[in-house]
């Protein structure tokens, strides 16, 4: 079992995104059963913010009823691969954990205008179908 982390500070903009593309990813490859998928920030929001929740109701995708959480340290630990959103892996990746960070550097939606919300929504998604293109070869 692989698991996929994707974490932010909020968890209400980026990894949100980036979560919900990796259910669909999994989903359509049929691969629940080797793939699990956890989304949390470092320091989370109350809701997802509304800009996202517009972004990808454009695409498909619900989030409206979804709540930030805190990512815990067992997660992050366990994980073995830890995607961050434009923050440092530092506050997040516990010492001497032995999996992969990668930091997607990718601007914040919050207060964005709609389009450059779906072009940072459109990046995500074509960043995370590619994750899953490497983790099958």
């Amino acid at each position: 079992m692989t698991t996929l982390a994707f974490v932010c500070v909020q968890n209400a903009g980026r990894s949100q995104m980036a979560h919900a593309f990796a259910e669909r990813e999994r989903a359509s490859r049929g691969l629940e059963d080797e793939i699990t998928l956890v989304t949390g920030g470092t320091d989370s929001a109350d809701r997802v913010h509304a800009e996202v929740v517009d972004a990808m109701a454009d695409v498909g995708v619900d989030l409206s009823a979804r709540t930030p959480r805190e990512v815990t340290f067992e997660e992050v630990r366990d994980a073995d691969h830890v995607i961050t959103m434009g923050c440092s892996a530092d506050d997040v990746c516990p010492a001497g954990w032995a999996g992969e960070n990668r930091d997607w550097d990718l601007d914040d939606p919050d207060g964005r205008s709609p389009d450059d919300v779906a072009r940072i929504r459109d990046d995500i998604r074509e960043r995370v179908a590619d994750l899953f293109d490497e983790l099958a070869d």
